[in-house]
């Protein structure tokens, strides 16, 4: 009895540690919704003729976009087996393959680029996809939610000189992919300016040199007061100019001295006292 008991702990136990890859699963599915696979058609173009190419691509999300920085999605492919693409007769030296997503509903964000090593690869040969993930760059300035589906690839020396040009023949009908772009978190703090803050210069230089000034003023008028007092003390006489003697610019020293009027008729009184105290005299005998 106690031997069963044992072996069923033991078989308990067994089972728990083989349950935990299956528990760890879910969490692995939920991240690889990120990686959206999609059989694109493709019309390729060169050197005049056509050719009608199937990749298997997978587009991988990423999950911490932020506007204002760069974000990379993932690019993959393989060709679906009798829809290869092959290279044109003069063969391919030194091209890359240029991978692209077409993005819609943020504003100015329209697409990704991604580019892959060097290809050579002899005529008529089947031009290998690359086998690590292209990573296609781009940058929005805005936050929101883009839609993402795969876009063209073209095959050369440059992304303006492409010897291949493949465009997907039905780009309403591929499926569309959310990709949220979160809002930078990084803004540039402007202080208030604080209370108490030093005045400016300028206006305390202008206040300064107006009483500076009238200061002056006031000192040279009270030197000149001064001055009048003094010399109101010396002469103990002022002559003031009456009101309304101004407006002539002679005022109350205008005109001829009354003083010499007044000392001719002193002089002529005193003569007529003298001649009558003669007539009063008594004459001698």
């Amino acid at each position: 009895m106690r031997i069963h008991t044992v072996v069923s702990v033991v078989f308990a136990g067994w089972l728990a540690l083989a349950s935990q890859p299956a528990l760890a699963a879910p969490l692995s599915m939920e991240r690889s919704l990120r990686v959206a696979a999609e059989i694109v058609e493709y019309e390729c173009t060169t050197d005049g003729d056509k050719q009608d190419v199937k990749v298997n691509v997978e587009l991988t999300l990423p999950d911490n976009a932020t506007a204002g920085q760069q974000m990379s999605i993932g690019w993959s492919g393989t060709y679906v087996t009798g829809s290869e693409l092959r290279a044109p007769a003069a063969g391919l030296t030194g091209a890359k393959l240029y991978a692209y997503a077409a993005l819609t509903g943020i504003e100015d964000l329209t697409s990704a680029t991604g580019v892959s090593e060097p290809l050579n690869v002899t005529a008529g040969q089947t031009i290998p996809l690359p086998e690590t993930t292209v990573s296609m760059k781009t940058t929005s300035s805005n936050a929101g939610t883009a839609m993402v589906r795969p876009a063209a690839i073209n095959i050369g020396p440059s992304p303006t000189a492409p010897v291949i040009e493949c465009e997907v023949r039905s780009p309403a009908a591929l499926t569309t992919h959310t990709l949220t772009v979160a809002q930078s978190t990084s803004h540039t703090n402007t202080s208030p300016t604080p209370d108490g803050s030093t005045p400016s210069p300028k206006p305390t230089r202008t206040v300064t040199t107006t009483v500076t000034a009238a200061a002056a003023d006031e000192d040279d008028l009270d030197q000149e007061f001064t001055a009048d007092d003094q010399e109101f003390t010396a002469e103990q006489e002022v002559d003031a100019t009456p009101v309304g003697g101004a407006a002539t610019g002679g005022g109350g020293e205008a005109g001829t001295d009354g003083r010499m009027y007044v000392l001719t008729g002193l002089v002529i009184t005193l003569a007529a006292c003298a001649g009558l105290l003669l007539r009063r005299r008594p004459r001698s005998g």
